[in-house]
């Protein structure tokens, strides 16, 4: 009788799964067809659409733009939430905990409250319509800092003071044990840091107006405006500017998985 009703508990949860998985992939169905298929009559499979949107959407400016901006920024925020995290899991400071209360709370602060402040320091810097205005307002993260924090406090401290007692001081202990350990959490936050920032419309839109500096999201904005009952064309130029971040999630599932599972175990 329990094996029946572990079999019908089996099936049960199989076919929720599996509502779950074509309402999640319907838009994504949706698109993928709608770009691929012409809007004559005949509904001929092409590849025209991806040409035609490549070309008039200056992908290729947006491309390089978007990519630089993204990655400047995971670097940056991977070198300060390192840093930053292994103070506040490591280290005996007055204050540390209400250093720790003050970045978690800039994560309920939405970055459109700040972007006056932003705004104006970028002025008074020069930093407007530049790569640096895209680029500095996120360079560290509190999530970035909340997460390697968590996942440093899961790693055994014994290696950290045997490591101590050979002469490693602490900036050879971040990069030569702790780091390498905190692989999934590093490669948690890149994903996250390059798909927010390869997503992102509002600092270039606020923070840049020329158009050699237009990224990704821009450039889709300014194509949907100009193509508005083409859906064909629209669809694909949608499909190219996500590509390359489905893409990373996929190379990078596992460890990112891995990294959010393990992440908060311990306290």
């Amino acid at each position: 009788m329990d094996k029946i009703n572990n079999s019908r508990s089996q099936i049960i949860s199989f076919l929720i799964l599996l509502i779950g998985l074509i309402i999640v992939l319907s838009p994504l169905i949706i698109v993928l067809y709608t770009s691929f298929f012409s809007n004559t009559s005949d509904h001929s499979f092409t590849f025209h659409y991806y040409q035609e949107a490549w070309e008039k959407g200056n992908f290729i400016l947006a491309f390089s733009n978007s990519s630089l901006v993204a990655i400047a920024v995971t670097i940056l925020q991977i070198i300060t939430s390192t840093l930053a995290g292994y103070a506040l899991a490591r280290l005996n400071f007055k204050g540390k905990n209400a250093v720790l209360l003050l970045i978690l709370s800039t994560l309920v602060i939405p970055f459109q409250v700040l972007v006056i402040p932003i705004f104006l320091v970028l002025k008074w810097g020069h930093l407007i319509n530049t790569y640096w205005a895209l680029i500095l307002p996120t360079a560290a993260s509190g999530f970035g800092i909340f997460l390697m924090r968590q996942y440093f406090t899961t790693i055994p401290l014994e290696l950290e003071q045997a490591a101590a007692l050979d002469g490693a001081n602490s900036l050879q202990i971040i990069w030569y044990i702790l780091f390498p350990l905190a692989k999934p959490a590093v490669i948690t936050l890149s994903l996250f840091t390059f798909i927010g920032e390869w997503n992102d419309l509002f600092k270039p839109l606020v923070f840049t107006n020329n158009p050699n500096l237009t990224t990704v999201q821009l450039s889709l904005s300014s194509f949907q405006e100009q193509f508005t009952s083409n859906w064909s064309l629209l669809m694909a130029a949608v499909v190219i500017s996500t590509l390359p971040v489905i893409i990373l999630f996929i190379i990078g599932q596992k460890q990112f998985i891995e990294g959010v599972s393990t992440t908060g175990i311990k306290n």
